[in-house]
């Protein structure tokens, strides 16, 4: 797929690719040289893990949307294809 670059640098994400990887902007990516390619990855978020009862609990600082139902049935489709 093709994009463009314009004179700051700056490099257009297609929609497609932004939905299917799940960013919207403003959003920080990390970009790095690997074998004469360049390549744009998703940072994870950090995460700590907390005991609540008799469980663990993932904890981040950022604020994260809600996780539905609905979310993890569409990241299960798509992960299927």
């Amino acid at each position: 797929m093709r994009t463009t670059i314009d004179a700051a640098g700056r490099v257009v994400v297609p929609k497609v690719l932004r939905d299917a990887l799940g960013i919207a902007g403003p959003a920080e990516v990390e970009v790095s040289l690997v074998d004469g390619h360049l390549e744009i990855d998703v940072p994870t978020t950090p995460v700590r893990l907390e005991r609540r009862g008799r469980g663990l609990v993932a904890i981040t600082d950022v604020n994260m949307p809600e996780l539905t139902s609905e979310t993890v049935r569409d990241v299960l489709e798509r992960t299927r294809r």
